[in-house]
């Protein structure tokens, strides 16, 4: 849960960076996290604390956030 609500927090911190760099760091930050949350999803289905669908579902949606914070921090690194 802490991985998981910590990108949005991140992606809110964003909103009032100081300068670019401070912008992607927290986007970055933000990037690490889905990827924590992406492993600890996977250890929830392993140990079946939650169904395939549903882990389906929920990786399929952190997928697409991971896509978006990649887009967004590589187009705002080539827009310096």
């Amino acid at each position: 849960m802490r991985s998981g609500t910590s990108i949005g927090a991140n992606v809110r911190e964003s909103k009032n960076a100081e300068s670019k760099p401070d912008f992607i760091h927290k986007l970055g930050i933000a990037l690490k996290e889905s990827d924590e949350t992406e492993y600890w999803l996977e250890i929830l289905y392993e140990t079946e604390y939650i169904s395939k669908p549903f882990f389906n579902s929920i990786i399929a949606d952190n997928n697409e956030l991971t896509a978006l914070l990649t887009s967004i921090i590589k187009s705002t690194k080539n827009n310096k």
